[in-house]
């Protein structure tokens, strides 16, 4: 299929309210054009002063998403991978802070030969240098570049700059501007009202900037008549008028997008001529299983302490919803806050009741550690399939120390400085680290498992690669101790000194990862991990109904204080 000669650059910004979807928006364009045979890559810029998220807490930020070479970056990367099945990298989110951090290195070495440093032209042109830094470096046809926050923030304009030049730069054909704005629907009125989406787009036009296709976001669909009402006054024409109205999941807004040929408007107005007919079965597989599920559905609790933002834990509850896709299920999730086993220990029976599966979340800090570690052993103990994430991993072997090795000041170095019985140790290259952005053990590192444990079962194969954030690692000192108390070390480093995975020997599933398996998860290939944890949530679950099914049969077998005896009903 012929190629076009150049990389056409499509810009996706958004308007009216935050969090209306750019993000889902931009990867299910790339999705699209992907489908149809091309070669899509997706960015993200962010307008804030941090060089990048790996600082910022998740009740501001959310996830932090880490690719393969270890950048920590937007939650948004997260959903092109997940939609694209294409690796982000280093280069694919890029912050103002590292923007200007940039722009100052040059400066203090000598770059702009005694200039004034200012905004234009330096800092424009640093953004215009980096927004085709992929385009120069991947072999593709498509490359869409996400702007985050929303028009009329003053942080953005540089970013807005860059793109209104680059478009004078490269010609109309070959950099296009999605613009995705609010119509909101006023329920007192039973009406969409339109004017939200025109004074975004006349603040976008005061930047110098037409857009080119609109995207509007509602709670109903759009009528002809209301696509034609906004492209009048946007000075769009109507067919450029798309509407994304609310969907039951994220996975069918591609659908919906390719039902209203957004992929066939961006790849006109690009001169993009040569392309296939989508393939798009398997998403639509996929997503069929996830509306309706043939086996019935597992409840799954994850205690965590940043509960309260769902979008802290984004990679994990997507996981989620590509494993339950896999075992045929729905995934109900029970959000548990890690303090509130500290403070109500005696509850945890009547907060777990009806739960398939326990996952405690990673995370930093000494904050409801004790509640995790109360979670894990009511989880170890009552024989439910249990999955640790990285702090969550940490917890299950304090938990195993303190209750079934006897260390009963077991804890980890990072909660208790001169903690007595470290079964979980700063790495001794961290401990001269000061500075703590982008300073731990990041991105993909190689693990070999051991044959005959679940995580071998469940990925199939010896050798491995896991994405990693973290600073502490299990203490080998007391690796003897746990082992001989029946724990497997399942998965570790190739040379050995590193533990990846553990795992309870007698347990029905207890497994435990230093990695963040979460980060792998794709549509097009389902986490082996949450596979294997959902299917045993699963088989969990039918286990209890089958006996709860024996219970109320006419005649079962009851123990009672003096023996066991037959009941009637």
């Amino acid at each position: 299929m012929a190629r076009p000669k150049n990389v056409k650059h499509i810009f996706v910004t958004g308007g009216v309210v935050s969090s209306l979807g750019k993000g889902i928006l931009s990867a299910s364009l790339g999705l699209l054009l992907k489908s149809r045979g091309l070669r899509v890559a997706i960015q993200k810029y962010d307008p804030y002063i941090n060089v990048d998220p790996g600082t910022m807490s998740p009740y501001q930020h959310g996830e932090v998403y880490v690719t393969d070479d270890g950048a920590e970056t937007d939650l948004d990367l997260g959903h092109y991978e997940r939609f694209l099945d294409e690796p982000t990298s280093q280069a694919s989110n890029l912050t103002m802070g590292r923007v200007y951090k940039s722009v100052l290195d040059k400066e203090r070495q000598g770059d702009y030969l005694g200039g004034t440093v200012q905004v234009v032209p330096h800092v424009i042109d640093e953004i215009k240098d980096r927004m085709g830094e992929l385009a120069k470096n991947g072999n593709l046809d498509i490359l869409i570049t996400e702007i985050g926050g929303t028009i009329g923030d003053i942080e953005s304009l540089p970013f807005l700059e860059a793109m209104r030049q680059l478009k004078l730069d490269l010609g109309p054909r070959n950099v296009l501007n999605i613009h995705l704005t609010l119509v909101p629907y006023i329920k007192a009125a039973c009406e969409l009202k339109t004017k939200p989406t025109q004074h975004s787009v006349k603040m976008l036009l005061e930047t110098g900037i037409q857009p080119d296709i609109l995207v509007c976001r509602s709670e109903l669909p759009l009528s002809k008549d209301i696509k034609n009402k906004v492209g009048h006054f946007c000075n769009v024409h109507e067919l450029d008028v798309v509407g994304l109205s609310d969907c039951a999941t994220i996975y069918d807004v591609p659908l919906m997008l390719l039902q209203e040929q957004l992929d066939i408007r961006v790849m006109k107005k690009l001169g993009v001529k040569k392309f296939s007919d989508p393939d798009l079965a398997y998403w639509r597989e996929f997503t069929n299983k996830v509306r309706n599920p043939a086996e019935g559905e597992v409840t799954i609790a994850i205690c965590g302490k940043y509960t309260e933002y769902p979008d802290a834990y984004k990679s994990i509850l997507e996981s989620f919803v590509h494993a339950g896709a896999a075992n045929n299920v729905k995934v109900n999730i029970r959000l548990l806050r890690a303090e509130d086993a500290e403070e109500n220990a005696g509850d945890i029976a009547e907060v777990m009741e009806g739960v398939h599966g326990l996952l405690v979340a990673p995370g930093f800090g000494d904050r409801g550690i004790e509640g995790k570690i109360s979670f894990v052993q009511y989880a170890r103990e009552n024989n439910i399939p249990f999955l640790g994430i990285c702090l969550g991993m940490q917890c299950a072997s304090i938990e195993f120390a303190r209750h079934v090795c006897g260390l009963t000041e077991a804890n980890s170095t990072e909660f208790s400085k001169r903690c007595r019985q470290p079964v979980i140790d700063l790495m001794e290259h961290q401990k001269k680290v000061k500075e703590k952005g982008g300073t731990m053990r990041l991105g993909s590192y190689p693990c070999i498992l051991k044959e005959g444990t679940k995580a071998h079962a469940a990925y199939g194969k010896f050798l491995i690669n896991e994405r990693h954030r973290h600073r502490y690692e299990f203490n080998n000192e007391y690796r003897r101790l746990f082992e001989e108390n029946g724990m497997l070390f399942s998965g570790t480093s190739p040379n050995g000194d590193l533990v990846e995975i553990i795992e309870i020997r007698d347990h029905r599933w207890f497994v435990a990862v230093q990695f963040h398996p979460e980060y792998k998860s794709r549509v097009h290939s389902v986490h082996p991990i949450f596979k294997g944890f959902v299917a045993a949530a699963k088989e969990y679950h039918q286990g209890a109904r089958q006996l709860t099914l024996e219970r109320e049969s006419p005649s079962f077998h009851v123990e009672h204080a003096g023996g066991e005896g037959e009941r009637q009903f």
